[in-house]
């Protein structure tokens, strides 16, 4: 049974987590979890990749001395702010009405959902991905991808949520991993893969809004009919309440951090013996040096924690899926800031709903990594099981070259219809990206900019921008060419070219962006 290694890195405001499974076949085991505090890192994006590369270099070395492994591949997550969310839609005529509809024919449109949405910046902005809200035919509207296979159409029409960050958040991950020679092997918008890891299926369809608590972004990302139909974040979380608490006890930063892990809770009124309780501040000659109550800090904590809450509950109400039926589970809370006393029971009381702490859910083991079951390893589990089903992925192994799929430039001129396709090496994922130039020393090739990603995965099951197999591909053109020559008409644009990835002198291999966001139901 081949034994092989995933390791993923979780880029966050105050810690920086890295994480590695081991994986022989079904059997998928956390052997190692640590965080450490980061830097460089602000609002959950990487805004010094200097710093960043200094910490990571470091947490990545302990970790293979550990293991006694050499970690070459990498999967990371993307920011969750500075992210906007827009509707798209693709349409496409089939040419033989009276067969079903397939699932390449679904994938195909989502394809084209992302390829042919209009950046209004596309200098500053890149798309992080799709996800498919539903589908229509002449016949029908607003279907599931599972309802809408296996119907007969003349027309097949998808509506989608696109999800847009900033290009140079993207390539300021890019370029700390390349300074560190390690590929990146696939990148996520970390929403719909941090549900995946927290909640449940049957909450995902009644109903939910995820409220991930950061250090520095708090977010929420409703599910409905096991898709996600909105997602929003603030920039304030738990570094907010570290503040407070430096400022109003006059502690230095750690200090106040400490203290809020160690004693921090909500709701201060309900804290019976312990907010008559005192910690006491001593220097490094164990002379006190101050004295705070738990109760005190309790309402510094209460007073953030409820405009943080408010401010959430207000992304609720403006996201239309508010009412109890169309969030019948509630609400669930993750992150570091769940992980405070009191917090779910604060929540409730502000909103109504039924509150619980959403931990990663037990799809592989943990022994020995204690840490990976706790609410603020959420994302870093979510990554995991998201890659896991990618047989193809070690990261011990030295990232592969591979070809991608990339969306044709507006003032491209098509390929005349008798120019033969070329033969390239199979995609690993599906992506959509442009190539672009990064300066070089002489001799040495540029790499392609990382410019896509995925919201969520499935555990298995195709991803829903799956790669197109040689016949899939084969197929569709001949469908194409045969309806051209029916209508007498010129070829249209082709939606597809294929470049080679290219590996520089020294192996550095950028990673695939992996899109593979399976909302809906399998």
């Amino acid at each position: 049974m081949e034994e092989r290694y995933i390791a993923s890195v979780d880029l966050g405001t105050s810690k920086l987590a890295v994480c590695v499974a081991r994986i022989q076949d079904q059997d998928v085991q956390v052997i190692y979890y640590k965080e450490s505090p980061s830097e460089g890192i602000r609002y959950s994006y990487v805004n010094n990749p200097g710093k960043v590369e200094s910490v990571l270099r470091k947490a990545l070395n302990q970790a293979q001395q550990e293991l006694k492994i050499k970690i070459q591949q990498v999967i990371v997550g993307l920011p969750r702010y500075y992210v906007r969310q827009e509707i798209a839609s693709a349409k496409m005529e089939r040419t033989d009405p009276d067969t079903q509809i397939e699932d390449n024919e679904v994938r195909i449109l989502k394809s084209m959902a992302l390829e042919t949405y209009p950046l209004s910046d596309s200098k500053n902005e890149v798309l992080y991905g799709a996800v498919a809200q539903s589908f229509s035919t002449e016949d029908s509207l607003n279907e599931l991808e599972n309802d809408i296979v296996g119907m007969t159409a003349e027309q097949l029409e998808g509506n989608f949520k696109v999800f847009i960050g900033s290009r140079r958040h993207s390539i300021n991950i890019d370029n700390v991993f390349n300074s560190m020679g390690i590929a990146i092997a696939k990148k996520y918008f970390t929403p719909g893969i941090t549900a995946r890891a927290v909640l449940k299926e049957e909450q995902m369809e009644n109903g939910v809004a995820l409220m991930d608590i950061g250090a520095g972004v708090s977010s929420v990302s409703i599910f409905k009919g096991k898709i996600m139909r909105y997602f929003a974040a603030i920039p304030f979380g738990g570094n907010s309440i570290t503040r407070d608490i430096k400022t109003e006890c006059n502690f230095s930063f750690d200090l106040a951090e400490n203290i809020k892990k160690a004693y921090g809770a909500c709701m201060p009124g309900k804290l019976s013996a312990l907010g008559e309780k005192s910690i006491q501040i001593v220097d490094e000659n164990d002379e006190p040096t101050a004295q705070v109550s738990v109760k005190y800090i309790s309402e510094i904590i209460t007073a953030r924690m409820k405009e943080i809450i408010e401010a959430l509950l207000f992304l609720v109400q403006e996201s239309g899926y508010s009412s109890e039926d169309q969030l019948r589970a509630g609400v669930v809370v993750t992150g570091g800031g769940a992980e405070l006393v009191n917090c779910a029971n604060y929540i409730k009381d502000l909103s109504g709903y039924s509150v619980k702490i959403g931990y990663p859910r037990r799809f592989f083991s943990c022994e020995g990594c204690p840490e990976a079951t706790e609410a603020s390893a959420a994302t870093s589990m979510g990554m995991i099981l998201a890659a896991k089903s990618d047989k193809t992925l070690n990261c011990v192994n030295e990232a592969p070259i591979r070809g991608y799929w990339t969306a044709p430039k507006p003032n491209r001129e098509p390929l005349a219809a008798e120019d033969p396709e070329p033969e390239v090496e199979r995609p690993d994922a599906t992506t959509f990206t442009e190539p672009v130039e990064v300066a070089s020393e002489p001799e040495q090739v540029a790499e392609p900019a990382i410019e896509a990603s995925v919201i969520a995965a499935q555990e298995e099951g195709p991803s829903v921008f799956d790669e197109y197999t040689p016949e899939e591909i084969k197929e569709a053109k001949t469908r194409k060419r045969e309806k051209q020559a029916k209508e007498r008409k010129p070829l249209p644009k082709p939606k597809f070219t294929w470049f080679k990835h290219l590996q520089s002198t020294i192996g550095k291999v950028a990673g695939d962006i992996f899109d593979g966001m399976e909302n809906e139901e399998v």
